[in-house]
């Protein structure tokens, strides 16, 4: 359930559609994202230099670096016209520019594999020659990774890590034991990917002379497979006369992991030596880089609880490991916390929530601590970097509440300061020498605006104000924010959604929305135009609360869940909906609840729960006992079955159908590789067996999320069309 997503913003593209609501927008001006989405700006590479960022042209046919002092272009990097030589390529998807600047890896003809991960023709253009080179002509190439040299270039293909030698022309394999659903050398496998956000491991040292990667062995993962029934948005589905089997490996809860062990390849001797890491066959290794000299590796492990972590310093000619740093919790330890690592030549930083809040400490490579760089009743929700020249660190904190974000500077001495102190969301993204960022600001009721500042907060620049934009939501519900008590007695931060002609004289039916799941967040002062404003469009309240357990307050009210999942959720949900029940314009006889993949699990628990007050439910591909549901992200908040065997037997949505109480509509993607389809099949086949009547949608073909085609708008007329039918 990990949500992670990396920044590549484009231009959102206005169209225009037929039925008109009284407010003007249409369901897909609330719901589809190529619509409701406002503009953006294209992904910005900071170059070496430090003045100059790159971003590809409007047309998509090159590359264009422009001036973060001036806003300006100044040179041309790529150009697919510009092409010298033989090996020409008619578009590409992305790319990725060398350490030096001289050489672009580029990439063209992608297929999907997992949420983040792809693989696709790569090839390399020498910025000096105007010459490209493929990387392989043998196949797809997965995590493709340039040498710093731009020389070499580094990928997966068939589960083996090959080097192309772009100046010799070779492309070996330095790894042959490679099998699909077995041996994967290189890339991570799917619980990897999905709960520790690692997409690649494939590392090289700063010297380019050793190549190190981490060998995941699934061998004893048992297998999942699904039908993959392909949805009228594939081409000719109508000759789709037999549905394809998807199968791969999937640990549920308890079952075996993937084994993994750590390798460094050295280029000049061929010789691939395993690293001696004390890595037990239940562990995880969720990060794996090089020190800040290049030189050696540093190992995370992490047990199987997920309590105890601890670092490694590898010496890759060696392969002696010796550890540097512990951290144990008493509940879990947050990837949010330890993957927020930066690794410089003398010293490194890394966060930790040892203090109760996620805090930023630095270390010697001996392991001594050097200070805690930052402290208070806040956390530091993203790391942006260290500028040795000046000596101060950028963050993001939620200093001024946690339902904001906010970019500071830390000096060495560990004072923080706001660099705008505004109410909402900002983010920052630096160039190479942190003289300058873009910062991209929100909130509830401002969509994004994107400007170059210097890195003491002076604007330079703005790049888009989307003034056209909020101008066509100016009519729209808005998010509000307050707080109500949970069960006991504790405050929870919350939003209420009003129709846009809200009347403080009449009674509007309730919708509570949720997602609720560990160090989530739902209730966060920034700009959304979702389903949520369509459904208050139609004349709903709309409400959420983050209740105990959520993320980015205390670790207190984080790990008050641990290994309980769905009991203290669902009494503080229940709580939050009574309080808004309240409130002199909601009609406490027609409420609902709604929630997606965990929220989906919630509506389930709150549906049957002796205290509900909801009328009826909707519950989008919800895990419906956690024993369906992967290893890695289950066993993080619950253990084991085999060690928890009563929590996981009280946070069973399948085990309390016979308590549903009012009327449910279930949905789901058949497609979904995260929370399988099966979660729900089993749950309506119960509901079945006892003569339950319930409601029930398939998405035929559709993965967890539901971006493709037209399945948001479709869900939401669903979703509305149910309320009205219950509420109405």
């Amino acid at each position: 359930m990990n949500y992670r997503s990396k920044f590549i913003l484009s231009a959102a593209m206005v169209i225009p559609t037929m039925a008109v609501y009284a407010s003007g927008l249409t369901i897909e001006d609330y719901c589809d994202v190529k619509i409701s989405a406002p503009a953006s700006v294209k992904e910005m590479t900071p170059m070496p230099d430090g003045e100059t960022y790159a971003c590809i042209s409007d047309d998509e046919r090159s590359i264009e670096i422009f001036s973060y002092k001036t806003g300006k272009k100044v040179a041309t990097l790529f150009s697919i016209d510009g092409i010298k030589g033989d090996q020409k390529i008619s578009d590409f998807e992305g790319y990725a520019v060398s350490s030096n600047g001289k050489k672009v890896l580029l990439w063209n003809s992608s297929e999907k594999i997992y949420r983040h991960t792809f693989r696709a023709e790569y090839y390399v253009y020498d910025v000096m020659r105007s010459t490209l080179k493929r990387v392989s002509d043998k196949g797809l190439q997965q995590g493709a990774v340039m040498s710093h040299d731009g020389r070499m270039v580094a990928y997966q293909r068939d589960n083996n890590i090959f080097i192309s030698n772009l100046d010799y022309g070779t492309d070996n394999a330095i790894t042959t034991d490679g099998k699909r659903n077995s041996i994967i050398n290189g890339t991570p496998d799917w619980g990897y990917e999905e709960e520790f956000g690692v997409q690649n491991t494939i590392r090289w040292s700063n010297d380019d002379n050793t190549l190190a990667y981490i060998r995941f062995d699934e061998t004893d993962v048992p297998a999942y497979t699904f039908d993959d029934y392909r949805s009228y948005c594939d081409s000719e589905p109508i000759g789709d006369l037999y549905p394809d089997r998807y199968t791969y490996k999937y640990p549920l809860a308890g079952f075996p992991n993937s084994k993994v062990s750590v390798f460094a390849f050295d280029v000049n001797t061929k010789i691939t030596k395993k690293m001696d890491l004390p890595i037990g066959d239940t562990d995880y290794v969720p990060s794996l880089e090089f020190d800040g000299k290049g030189e050696n590796l540093m190992a995370m492990v992490v047990n199987r609880d997920q309590n105890n972590l601890t670092l490694y310093k590898v010496n890759p000619g060696s392969t002696v490991a010796h550890p540097v740093l512990t951290q144990k919790s008493t509940a879990w330890l947050s990837p949010q916390a330890y993957q927020m690592v930066d690794y410089g030549e003398n010293s490194f930083l890394i966060g930790s929530e040892e203090s109760g809040y996620r805090h930023l400490y630095i270390y010697n490579y001996n392991g001594t601590l050097i200070k805690q760089l930052t402290k208070g009743d806040f956390n530091v929700t993203d790391y942006y970097g260290h500028d040795p020249k000046s000596g101060i660190y950028y963050v993001q904190t939620t200093s001024l509440g946690a339902i904001n974000r906010n970019i500071a500077s830390v000096d060495s001495k560990g004072n923080l300061k706001l660099l705008h102190g505004q109410q909402g969301t900002e983010t920052a993204h630096f160039s190479k020498n942190f003289a300058y960022y873009l910062r991209e600001y929100s909130n509830s009721v401002t969509p994004p605006e994107y400007s170059i500042f210097t890195s003491g907060g002076k604007k330079i620049l703005t790049i888009e104000d989307n003034r056209e934009y909020a101008a066509k939501y100016s009519n729209a519900p808005k998010m509000e924010f307050t707080k109500v008590k949970n069960a006991a007695g504790e405050e929870m931060n919350a939003y209420i959604i009003k129709p846009a002609d809200f009347d403080p004289n009449r009674k509007y039916p309730l919708m509570m929305y949720q997602y609720n799941g560990p160090d989530s967040q739902e209730v966060l002062n920034k700009w959304k135009m979702e389903g949520n404003f369509y459904i208050a469009s139609k004349g709903y309240v709309v409400a959420a609360v983050d209740g105990r357990g959520t993320g980015n307050r205390s670790r207190q009210w984080a790990n008050a869940v641990y290994c309980r999942l769905g009991e203290l959720e669902t009494a503080d949900q229940l709580a939050g909906a009574a309080e808004m029940a309240s409130l002199p314009y909601i009609d406490n006889d027609r409420m609902a609840c709604f929630g997606w993949s965990y929220g989906g699990y919630m509506t389930l628990m709150e549906l049957t729960d002796p205290k509900s007050k909801f009328k009826c439910g909707v519950s989008m591909a919800p895990v419906t006992d956690w024993r369906f549901y992967d290893s890695i992200y289950t066993e993080r908040y619950m253990r084991t079955p085999q060690q928890n065997e009563s929590g996981y037997n009280a946070a069973s949505a399948l085990d309390r159908t016979g308590n549903l109480k009012g009327r449910l509509l279930i949905m789901s993607g058949t497609s979904d590789d995260n929370v399988h389809y099966y979660n729900t099949l089993k749950y309506t086949s119960k509901l079945n067996y006892e003569g339950k009547v319930f409601d029930m949608m398939s998405f035929t073909g559709f993965e967890h999320s539901l971006r493709m085609c037209n399945a948001r708008p479709s869900l939401y007329r669903k979703v509305v069309d149910f309320l009205d039918s219950q509420l109405k």
